[in-house]
């Protein structure tokens, strides 16, 4: 008869069909749970975060320095180094690194001017704004104004 199925009964709390509280609930069935946990796009147990960015092998991919030397993680030139200086710059891109390497600029006077030997202020600019056409004159007034 109609009246006794349950799609025509009203629904109370008692009489619904036996489901789970959820629809993702962990509920275990003759063949195991029916839905995995959640984890995520893209997720892996046991994953260390500095993996995305060392290659396999150990040292780190990417051509990175820090002072007071300044030299390349990578290639242990000079950095900038030329494999660094090797990517295109267009005018997009120079607005990108300006305010960056500004800050590094002025890190790396700070760090490489008092060396014995070491380069003066006015080179330390050129180095590192490799990418703008700067006179003698030019890179003197941004070294004084990033001292």
């Amino acid at each position: 008869m109609p009246e006794d199925r349950p799609c025509n009964r009203p629904h109370r709390p008692g009489n619904r069909p036996g489901q789970p509280a959820s629809p993702r609930a962990n509920v275990t069935g003759p063949t195991g749970p029916r839905h995995p946990p959640y984890r995520g796009p893209g997720r892996a147990g046991n994953v260390v975060p500095e993996s995305r960015w060392r290659s396999r092998c150990g040292p780190p991919v990417a051509h990175t320095a820090d002072g007071p030397l300044w030299t390349c993680d990578a290639c242990g030139s000079d950095w900038p180094c030329p494999v660094l200086r090797a990517t295109p710059t267009d005018a997009a891109r120079r607005a990108t690194l300006i305010p960056e390497f500004s800050r590094i600029t002025r890190r790396a006077i700070r760090d490489l001017r008092g060396q014995p030997g070491g380069p003066d202020p006015v080179a330390i600019v050129r180095r590192f704004l490799w990418f703008l056409p700067l006179t003698d004159e030019e890179a003197r007034a941004v070294a004084l104004r990033l001292r």
